[in-house]
């Protein structure tokens, strides 16, 4: 009788043991489950966080705009001739020329010149006078900025006259290295000057009256001082023809220079540059000036309108680089000006311009006549 009851006990034992295993393993996987939940929004939220942004544009630094004295600007990389041909014509000495020659130079330096054979222009505007007074075939070297005449442009590329080095100059094995003041940094000068070649820098003309001065002190350098005056007094009577016709013109417009280079390098130019002088030599108000704006400032719209010009003048190798006059009256403010909406606008080549050297009569002669068309009629 008492077999049957203790295996009862052992079956419902069982059972409860069963039971229990059941229950316990079903609560396991509730667990793991919602652990599972828990950490999904944590893994989204990792995988789906805003990625870092992007930096932003770095300001492109401004172009250094050219010193108010200047009489070259700097010139375009992509439009800078590119020297690729050395010299083959012998060095041959200007007629007249007499070494050695003593000057004191434009820093007050006193440099003794013996021999002009090899010749290292610094800058484009120089290079012009060096050409004009007989020199040329002895120039083994220059800046980008000397694009006049044909055969300097030709030459061995020594860079930018602002941005000089002086292994890429003294690579030419020179015997006179000459240029005007923007011509630099000035450790290389020195550094130059250290080496004991011959350098001499040469003033800039600060209005009409010294381009004579400035032919005189080229020449005088080169042993061709009778050579130099010659030429300075050619050029002193054309500026001086020039001026008599500009006295004639009646009207009186108000001209804005721009410098520009693309889109990344658009000034205006004002106070103490050699634009501010010759438009003023050429009977017009130069808008700049009258502006108060010294030297070269950002151009903008508000600038344009507030100078309110007849006239906007350029250079040639500038206003390419934005497209010609369609792309020039894209510039904010251009259009709601009398030049821009009457379409007044004057180029000139840079050197032709600025270089304040043997072609400076000309050159005024023409803008004379392009600011006062009724002189050439």
């Amino acid at each position: 009788m008492l077999a049957r009851p203790l295996r009862l006990m052992r079956s419902l034992l069982v059972l409860i043991l069963i039971v229990t295993f059941v229950a316990a393993c079903g609560g396991d996987d509730d667990d793991s489950t919602a652990a599972a939940t828990a950490t999904s929004p944590a893994a989204a939220e990792a995988t789906s966080a805003p990625t870092e942004p992007p930096a932003e544009p770095t300001e492109t630094a401004t172009p250094e705009p050219p010193e108010a004295t200047a009489t070259t600007p700097p010139a375009s990389p992509t439009t800078a001739p590119t020297a690729t041909v050395e010299p083959t014509v012998e060095p041959t000495a200007a007629s007249g020329q007499s070494l050695p020659v003593t000057v004191t130079d434009a820093d007050g330096v006193e440099v003794t010149v013996t021999d002009t054979s090899r010749i290292v222009v610094l800058s484009g505007d120089v290079a012009e006078i060096v050409w004009a007074v007989g020199l040329g075939d002895s120039v083994v070297g220059t800046d980008i900025s000397a694009t006049y005449p044909e055969g300097a442009a030709a030459l061995q590329n020594i860079g930018y006259q602002r941005t000089l080095a002086a292994e890429g100059i003294l690579s030419l094995d020179p015997t006179l290295i000459i240029g005007g003041a923007a011509a630099g940094p000035p450790e290389v000068i020195e550094q130059l000057r250290a080496t004991g070649v011959p350098v001499v820098i040469i003033a800039d003309a600060t209005g009409l009256d010294g381009v004579g001065s400035r032919i005189r002190s080229v020449a005088e350098a080169l042993g061709v001082a009778p050579v130099g005056d010659e030429l300075a007094t050619t050029v002193d009577g054309e500026i001086a023809d020039a001026l008599a016709l500009a006295e004639t013109a009646e009207s009186e417009p108000t001209v804005l220079f721009l410098y520009v280079r693309g889109t990344s390098t658009q000034m205006i130019g004002g106070i103490g540059t050699t634009a501010d002088i010759l438009i003023d030599a050429a009977g017009g108000i130069d808008a700049g000036s009258a502006a108060n704006i010294q030297g070269y400032q950002p151009l903008t719209a508000e600038s344009l309108v507030t100078a309110n010009p007849d006239v906007l003048l350029l250079l040639t190798a500038g206003l390419e680089s934005i497209g010609g006059v369609d792309g020039l009256m894209q510039i904010p403010g251009v259009a709601e000006t009398p030049a821009g909406q009457n379409g007044n606008v004057l180029d000139f080549d840079d050197l032709y311009l600025l270089s304040m050297g043997p072609r400076t009569g000309q050159v005024l002669h023409d803008l004379i006549l392009g600011l006062h068309p009724e002189l050439g009629q």
